[in-house]
């Protein structure tokens, strides 16, 4: 029996099928996603629907899917990938909550270990955090926190362990570091590869994405509006509005976590150093104004819809910031 593992599939079907047709299964074969099925793409709900219904195909739960989970519970506020997720599922949205609920946060196949984000060192699956496994941002901290050097580099479990989440390579092609960590993510939704690795042979199969699906969706739901005259988009919080100010929240943590980066990589000791030198640190890189409000925000992870749209207070101010952020070349 063959297993194949795919890496972050993000909605991309067609993508899917192609890699399922390439790597020639059989019956009998398992199919194990690992993680982040949903959002982003244009087929969320086909995707979806193929794991729910095939015998031999499951997925973990990977970041992504623990978001939608967590905001059903009124926990975090859903990013614009997950609001469109959630409108292009309509009614079965709660039936397909209800399943990303029973998700596993891993699978130990003879083989591999696979899982959605990473692994804390020498401790068993089961008592592993959730949110190292999800590989959230909690757990990236986690992991900053507790090891100087990245987690794949230090791992020595007696099986290989299967990742997706992360492009490490930022390119088509997949990451294997000395044959004992395989990372899959190839970033398919945006435009790279959808990459599979076939067990117990260890052979890479991949097939080449549509384009940047991602790109394509967020045009065709959130594209900002740059007539501040037009009544019905800029003078109150309609739809289009939520899903543009969800547009601009992921943009801001997005530019909050390469911020952080940056700061990190210039500053070798920036970890060292007391919390209130790190935050004026970061805030003289954020700028002012409510850029500058809201990626700080964005540092203590408390960058939401509700609190954006608190600081902008208008529609006419969401879409000012949107037309002039930071940096911003389209």
């Amino acid at each position: 029996m063959q297993t194949l593992i795919i890496g972050d599939i993000h909605g991309c079907y067609a993508e899917l099928w192609s890699l399922l047709e390439n790597a020639g299964l059989s019956d009998g074969d398992l199919i194990v996603a690992a993680g982040d099925i949903v959002d982003r793409g244009p087929e969320t709900p086909q995707v979806v629907s193929f794991f729910q219904q095939s015998r031999n195909a499951l997925t973990l739960m990977g970041n992504h899917e623990r978001k939608h989970i967590r905001s059903a519970k009124g926990e975090v506020a859903l990013s614009l990938s997950q609001q469109i997720s959630k409108i292009q599922l309509g009614d079965v949205y709660p039936t397909v909550l209800k399943w990303l609920s029973s998700l596993p946060l891993y699978v130990d196949l003879p083989e591999a270990v696979v899982v959605h984000g990473y692994l804390e060192l020498g401790i068993p699956l089961g008592e592993q955090n959730p949110m190292v496994l999800c590989g959230t941002m909690g757990g990236e901290k986690i992991l900053h926190q507790r090891y100087d050097q990245p987690w794949y580099a230090l791992y020595c479990g007696d099986k290989p362990v299967v990742v997706g989440h992360k492009n490490y390579t930022k390119s088509s092609l997949p990451f294997i570091y000395q044959d004992k960590v395989f990372g899959l993510d190839t970033d398919c939704v945006h435009g790279k590869a959808l990459t599979g690795l076939l067990l117990p042979s260890f052979r890479i199969v991949s097939v080449p994405s549509r384009g940047n699906m991602w790109l394509q969706v967020r045009r065709s739901v959130a594209r900002p509006v740059r007539q501040p005259s037009t009544p019905k988009v800029m003078g109150h919080w309609d739809e289009l509005n939520e899903l543009a100010l969800a547009r601009l929240v992921e943009t801001i943590q997005h530019a909050s976590e390469t911020l952080l980066t940056k700061l990190h990589e210039n500053i070798p000791a920036y970890s060292d150093l007391p919390l209130r030198k790190q935050a004026k640190l970061f805030a003289a890189e954020a700028g002012s104004g409510a850029w500058g409000a809201l990626i700080n925000l964005a540092r203590q992870g408390k960058c939401d819809p509700d609190t954006a749209r608190r600081i902008l207070k208008t529609p006419a101010a969401l879409h000012e910031l949107i037309t002039n952020i930071p940096g911003d070349k389209g």
